[in-house]
Parts: C-alpha cells; structure tokens; sequence
C-alpha cells in the first residue's frame, strides 16, 4: 500500500506502508543527517552529509557534500578546510580499518553509535531517524541528494 502527496513546496512524496511480516527483504535503517554549524551562538547550519546504519547489513557509511557557497553565506570566515577535514574524518570512521583511528576495531553498530552521540563541533549530528531499505548503500545516496544538495 503507499499514499502518494504533494507537498508545501511542490513536492511529490510517496510513502509506503507495510504490515508486520510484509517488509519482503528490505531491512530497518537508520540515519542522521550531518550538520555543518560554523557560528554556534547563532545557531545557524548547513547540512553536509548523511550517517547510514543498517544492522542487519552490518552496513554503516557516510556520504558527504560540503556546498562552500552556502557555508560562507551564513559565515564568511568559515573554515572550510577543516569542514572538509572533518568530514573525510567522518567517512573514515564509517570505513572502519586503519582509516578510522581508534575505531578501527569497532564493530559499524559502535562506530554509527559514536559518530551521532551529540557534540558540540562545527561538525555535528542530528538527530536519528528509521526507515526501510533494500540496499542501504542506495539509501545514504538517496538521502545525500534528498536532504544534503
């Protein structure tokens, strides 16, 4: 069963229902988008990125897309070298390996888990969101076009 609607903005948006038993191979999912706040006292933020974790899959990753113009608009001092490295700091953890440094052993559930724990950084985690997925490599695409560009 699925509803399709049109948004406030224009927006075609479908969902779709399952009932228990239903979900055929898709897999809970979870993600959080990655937010880029350069001035914490004005609270302002541009999102970044896009935190996967599918359980199931063992699949945790990151998918990033820094839009400068838009971060030096809200601060024209911004760092945007560090942002970046921030970012790939991020990518790396999700890779797991040498690449994530003391995570490196962790297992993705843990590394998903320290990657959204609240900080307070330029770059930071919202908060976690489920949803459904057949591939969730797809899904952080998905998102990353959705919600980051």
């Amino acid at each position: 069963m699925s509803d399709t609607r049109i948004n406030v903005a224009g927006h075609i948006t479908e969902r779709h229902f399952t009932r228990a038993g239903q979900g055929g191979d898709r897999e809970v999912f979870e993600y959080a988008v990655l937010r880029v706040v350069p001035r914490i006292e004005r609270g302002e933020c541009v999102n970044a990125g896009v935190l996967v974790y599918c359980r199931a899959r063992g699949y945790v990753g990151a998918r990033t897309h820094l839009d400068e113009s838009r971060l030096l608009a809200l601060d024209p001092r911004a760092d945007v070298a560090g942002v970046r490295a921030a970012l790939r700091a991020v990518e790396a953890v999700c890779g797991g390996g040498a690449g994530a440094g003391q995570a490196e052993a962790d297992d993705a559930g843990r590394r998903f888990r320290w990657l959204v724990a609240p900080r307070s950084t330029v770059v930071q985690p919202g908060p976690v969101h489920t949803g459904l997925t057949i591939d969730p490599a797809a899904e952080a695409e998905r998102l990353l076009d959705l919600l980051v560009r």
